[in-house]
């Protein structure tokens, strides 16, 4: 209805202020080499991976890892998330 009277239409500036831009890409927490021994057990753990982005939240994000379709098809490698710890 204000388009209709000109007289209700107000202007003024607006000033945002961006507290954190998402300048920093997630990235592993070290460099990581793997090998893997012809003689490892089933189930044994080959290596532990872990991320950080130095992006706020301050306590840190959660990060999902995933295996590539052709990976996560073959079932001599698995994925395990050990939540944090």
């Amino acid at each position: 209805f204000a388009l209709e009277n000109p007289v209700q239409i107000g202007r003024g500036y607006v000033a945002i202020t961006i507290l954190d831009i998402n300048d920093n890409a997630p990235e592993f927490a070290m460099e990581y080499e793997t090998t893997v021994c012809e003689n490892a057990q089933p189930g044994q753990v080959i290596q532990k991976i872990s991320a950080i982005d130095k992006d706020d939240p301050p306590n840190g994000h959660q990060f999902y890892f995933s295996l590539t379709a052709e990976a996560a098809n073959n079932h001599n490698f698995t994925l395990q998330d050990n939540k944090g710890k």
